[in-house]
């Protein structure tokens, strides 16, 4: 409504992107949910990457209460957020060919794992590189991007391609290009961006239905609880015990 506060617009228009997601990526989110499912079943691995910003959706999934303790952050030095100076950097690195391949030779993926890629954008070469040699791997890919960039922007990766492309699976954010959700008379550019918390919300949706298929199947979802409730250090113990062969974050 015309009428609201610039705070109630923008969370009108996030709960509007929520309700999309919702409607219409249901299938997607079923599919993937089953495909990490699948995953852990078969013995695989868990992992998950996103660049700049789009990585604070994938560090959301990893050692966390009510998560699965499979989840793996994939890290490429420079990219986890602004943790670089100056920020811009990681942009840029973000645009060099060749090294999505060499981050991934120097990771522990391998065939029969999967591999969650968050781009918004999904242009840039670093995550179409490494959706295509991740799949060359052996490993199953899921893209988490908004489908709107590959029709209203181009490529920067040399085959022309995005990383939407280069999936298995698809989830599609349906954020807007530009990532700007309001607009006013006396403001010279769009802001209010939406995407990490429709993002966010659209991966637990995944994990979510990753952990009920599990169970569905007579499989106790490897889930970790709170450190901040009685006993959840001794759950978690549990879980590290059985599964450490296939977490990564604690050594």
């Amino acid at each position: 409504m015309s009428d609201r506060t610039p705070s109630g617009r923008f969370l009108d228009a996030a709960i509007e992107l929520l309700q999309r997601i919702r409607d219409e990526e249901d299938a997607s989110v079923t599919a993937a949910g089953t495909l990490l499912a699948d995953t852990v079943a078969d013995g695989g691995r868990l992992f998950a990457f996103g660049a700049g910003h789009s990585s604070l959706a994938a560090q959301d999934l990893v050692y966390r209460a009510g998560g699965l303790a499979l989840m793996n952050l994939l890290t490429v030095p420079g990219m986890v957020g602004v943790d670089v100076m100056p920020a811009t950097l990681g942009s840029a690195l973000e645009r060099v060919d060749g090294l999505a391949g060499v981050v991934l030779e120097c990771s522990p993926l391998r065939a029969g794992d999967a591999l969650l890629i968050i781009s918004l954008s999904g242009r840039n070469a670093l995550p179409v590189e490494m959706a295509l040699k991740a799949r060359a791997m052996g490993v199953k890919v899921i893209g988490v991007t908004s489908v709107a960039y590959a029709t209203r922007t181009t490529s920067r990766h040399s085959s022309g391609t995005f990383l939407k492309d280069h999936c298995d699976l698809v989830l599609d954010s349906r954020i807007a290009v530009g990532d700007a959700e309001l607009t006013l008379d006396n403001v010279p550019a769009p802001f209010a961006p939406a995407s990490t918390v429709v993002t966010s919300a659209l991966l637990q949706a995944v994990v979510a239905t990753a952990a009920a298929t599990l169970a569905d199947r007579g499989i106790e979802p490897p889930l970790l609880r709170s450190g901040n409730v009685d006993g959840g250090h001794e759950w978690n113990a549990r879980v590290f015990e059985e599964y450490g062969d296939r977490i990564f974050y604690q050594y």
